[in-house]
């Protein structure tokens, strides 16, 4: 078993993985924001022409 485990940790495969699931993971959250920001001045936008339309 520790033989096994010293060679998952000296690999250097599973590294590359994780680097990419967190370049991944940053990039997702980066969309998420950036869409969360432009739904909401979307909404205000309507909003906004919904407030001129009822005047």
């Amino acid at each position: 078993m520790k033989i096994l485990l010293k060679k998952f940790f000296m690999a250097e495969e599973g590294l590359e993985t994780v680097e990419y699931a967190i370049i991944s993971g940053l990039i997702v959250v980066a969309i998420i924001a950036t869409l969360t920001s432009i739904g909401t001045w979307v909404n205000t936008r309507f909003g906004q022409l919904l407030t001129a339309l009822s005047s």
